[in-house]
């Protein structure tokens, strides 16, 4: 007898079921479905005030929904805290980029990896194992062009810096999911290049959510895309045509035309 086919589906790295999250009257987040298979690349888009950082805040456990689920890598986290999250591979970096500011540059890639590695008690005090936390360190700054800057202060570091800086540390965890708020704000085309580069280069092992105004970023970096409107998810579909929908357009009218009319050039 031949075998029957193996017909399960692979399970996402990302599955929200109906997240919801309510501030008093407000509903930030309405029943937000999302299944990402591992690896993706996803962009989460929509006009201000439509819960897209909210929804990052969700999945990384900084907030908690009042309803729904959250599962990475089919193991439910809804209830997890943001630590247990981090140790099971989600990672993510901030629209204002968080950086402890007296550190050295490196030092802010050994305390962001730290955790996750496996020689990390007493890291800080044995020579031997902290040179193995600021090797790992040394290539994430590389990664983002931060290695000639280690030894610097933090303090010291330009608004584009920080955020290199601040992707570099989310990265410092080997994450399977990284969740990136508009990395690419406040950035010059040069920096804005470096991000492109940097994000194209990641393993496939590796998903990517990210929040973005800028749609020649979510052009480049996204093959998939969803839009969420007051809260709700609006379309969820391939890249082009998520932003050539007519519903997105009509949600961005009076909000973000920029976005819109862009879109058309960034699929062209």
């Amino acid at each position: 007898m031949t075998p029957a086919p193996n017909t399960a589906q692979p399970v996402p790295v990302l599955d929200l079921d109906r997240v919801t999250r309510r501030y008093g009257s407000l509903t930030a987040v309405d029943e937000v479905s999302l299944r990402l298979p591992a690896g993706a690349r996803h962009a989460v888009i929509g006009p201000n005030g439509a819960g897209k950082t909210t929804l990052l805040n969700l999945v990384a456990g900084t907030d908690r929904p009042d309803h729904g689920t959250i599962a990475l890598d089919g193991t439910d986290v809804t209830r997890a805290s943001t630590a247990k999250r981090s140790r099971l591979g989600i990672a993510r970096s901030f629209q204002q980029p968080s950086v402890i500011a007296e550190l050295t540059v490196l030092d802010n890639i050994v305390l962001a990896g730290w955790v996750h590695h496996p020689k990390r008690r007493g890291a800080w005090r044995s020579r031997s194992r902290y040179r193995l936390h600021t090797e790992s360190a040394l290539h994430h700054l590389e990664t983002v062009g931060l290695a000639d800057l280690a030894h610097r202060p933090a303090s010291t570091l330009s608004h584009g810096q920080r955020r290199m800086l601040d992707l570099a540390a989310a990265l410092a965890g080997d994450p399977r999911l990284l969740l990136l708020d508009e990395p690419a704000a406040g950035l010059t085309d040069g920096d804005i290049g470096r991000l492109l580069a940097i994000l194209g280069a990641l393993p496939t092992s590796v998903a990517v959510v990210l929040v973005e105004h800028h749609v020649e970023v979510v052009a480049q970096v996204a093959t998939s895309v969803t839009v969420l409107a007051a809260g709700r998810v609006l379309v969820t579909g391939p890249t082009g045509e998520a932003l050539a929908h007519p519903e997105v357009r009509e949600a961005y009218r009076n909000t973000a035309p920029g976005l819109v009319t862009g879109s058309a050039e960034a699929r062209g």
